[in-house]
């Protein structure tokens, strides 16, 4: 009886024991390793306390504030200060995890390109973000994701992404959305919600073969048997802030889980089966296409691989996601910006007229023209590295692999990153270093862009095999607004309190504006 007792403690002091050997052994092996490959520590970052639960806390303060990518510039001057050098790479403890942060464009470069294979999204990341999304490309990797992006590049050839047409049916949405008063000035208007109805309207026309028209607001293309596009896009928006929390707590990301949070995934849900019922639909009818209709619709391919529901659902949010947000956060910052800097708005409408005439009497404007309007580009190149819409990322490694730099009393050292490790790395940090873009690196100045062929300091689109394959769609889309816009009204205004106070940023996966884009808009004489 006395020794059937001690069994089980004799088990546990065991496999307590095992553990611990089994770590030193790891460890011994990882540090004759690392040596090997003349790998030296980066700095650690101090005083987040044990486990780095202080860490947390000021993460979640500045995800309250709305000051997260602040937080991030703030870490990296007080690596600077601690370490008394530039230091551009170090470790955090969070909840126990070593993870690093970067904003070396090389250690980025080397984890998106030339050291690819070693690293993965991770599975905190699949898990945390599959609660909404589901098995989707964003969440994928390995062969899963080489499937879903093949799948996707159809969408995204020129011939596709030239479609301006769809484009000016969605701007004459929203003009009409934007009525001019006796004044010659529209009312005030919180364009930037404006804008994400555009993108919706666009993104599902342009993806699923039919808009949800929400601009129009006698036109509810989503009565019946489909469902609300505000309610979706409000609950798809809350379901976003909970995975930006989640990602705090790194693979602790299932503590957040608020009790909305499941209503929001079944109202995003519903909202999308319309378009999962419509493709299985037209699969078991095998409905012949509509007179004319010659373009690859992205939901109809993929019913044609799959009839699995849950799978079409899963590719159909991930897809939406970035087809909404991304678009009509670049044209948020960007006339953020414009109420700012007026000299910028009127030297762009200059640039706008000479290259593509009058609101009612536009000339040549098409996918190239477009790209080769230099100024143009220039204010949303500024406006994307100010103001990235994906400010930061991060990617696990999967296996024993190193960094190129960041280790040793210098930071020019390769640093060992051992398998299961977070490198997380800021866009938004990389953008507004000074030694890459100048001491004026936190001003909107898109003259800086006269003959400047960026590098890897240069990333709001990502990099490598994983770039975004919706950039140029986005560019276009944002490049097509802004040009009928500034044909269309030729001032912009804002009342003095509205550009007052510290800029703030609304993170959830993408980053927009935090406060309404409140302005006014004069009409330009024809």
């Amino acid at each position: 009886m006395h020794y059937s007792l001690l069994l089980p403690l004799w088990g546990l002091a065991a496999l307590v024991l095992y553990k611990v050997v089994s770590a030193v052994l790891i460890s011994q092996k990882r540090a004759a390793k690392a040596k090997q490959l003349n790998c030296q520590d980066a700095p650690a970052y101090p005083g987040l306390g044990p486990f780095g639960y202080k860490g947390v806390q000021q993460m979640l303060k500045a995800d309250k504030e709305q000051l997260f990518s602040n937080l991030l510039v703030e870490r990296q001057n007080n690596m600077e200060k601690f370490t008394g050098r530039p230091c551009l790479t170090y470790r955090v403890n969070n909840l126990g995890q070593t993870q690093f942060g970067t904003c070396d464009p090389k250690n980025i470069q080397h984890m998106l390109a030339h050291g690819f294979a070693d690293f993965d999204l991770g599975p905190a990341r699949r898990g945390n973000m599959m609660r909404t999304l589901g098995d989707g490309i964003f969440v994928q990797d390995g062969a899963a994701w080489e499937h879903s992006r093949a799948l996707l590049r159809p969408n995204f050839v020129r011939e596709q992404i030239s479609d301006l047409d769809m484009e000016e049916r969605h701007v004459q949405s929203l003009i009409k959305v934007l009525p001019v008063q006796s004044d010659g000035w529209t009312a005030e208007t919180n364009i930037q919600t404006l804008f994400f109805r555009l993108t919706i309207d666009a993104a599902t026309e342009f993806l699923f073969g039919e808009s949800v028209d929400s601009q129009i607001a006698e036109s509810n293309a989503v009565s019946g048997g489909k469902k609300d596009e505000l309610a979706f896009s409000q609950n798809f928006d809350s379901a976003q802030r909970v995975m930006a929390k989640g990602f705090r707590f790194a693979d602790l990301y299932w503590l957040y889980n608020p009790k909305s949070y499941k209503e929001n995934n079944r109202v995003v849900n519903d909202f999308v089966k319309h378009y999962v019922d419509l493709a299985l639909e037209k699969g078991s009818r095998e409905k012949k296409a509509e007179e004319g209709h010659r373009k690859y619709v992205f939901l109809e391919a993929l019913a044609e691989q799959t009839q699995d529901p849950v799978e079409l659902r899963a590719q159909l949010l991930n897809i939406l996601l970035a087809g909404r947000d991304t678009t009509a956060s670049l044209l948020s910052w960007l006339f953020h910006q414009l109420l700012r800097h007026p000299e910028v708005f009127e030297k762009l409408r200059s640039a706008i007229l000479d290259s593509f005439g009058s609101y009612d009497d536009p000339q040549d404007i098409t996918f190239a023209t477009l790209k080769g309007c230099q100024y143009l580009q220039a204010c949303l190149n500024e406006t994307n590295r100010l103001w990235p819409v994906v400010p930061g990322n991060a990617r696990r490694s999967n296996k024993d692999t190193t960094l190129p730099r960041g280790g040793g009393p210098d930071g020019q050292s390769p640093i060992f990153i051992p398998a299961g490790t977070d490198v997380n790395y800021s866009i938004f940090v990389m953008h507004r270093r000074k030694d890459l873009w100048g001491e004026d690196a936190e001003e909107f100045k898109p003259e800086r862009w006269a003959g400047r062929k960026p590098g890897w300091e240069y990333l709001p689109f990502n990099g490598g095999p994983r770039i975004c394959i919706g950039q140029q769609f986005a560019l276009t889309e944002a490049s097509y607004v802004t040009v009928r816009l500034l044909q269309r009204f030729d001032a912009i205004s804002a009342s003095a309190h509205e550009l007052e106070g510290t800029v703030t940023s609304n993170l959830t996966l993408t980053s927009c504006p935090a406060r309404p884009v409140t302005l006014k808009l004069h009409e330009a004489k024809q």
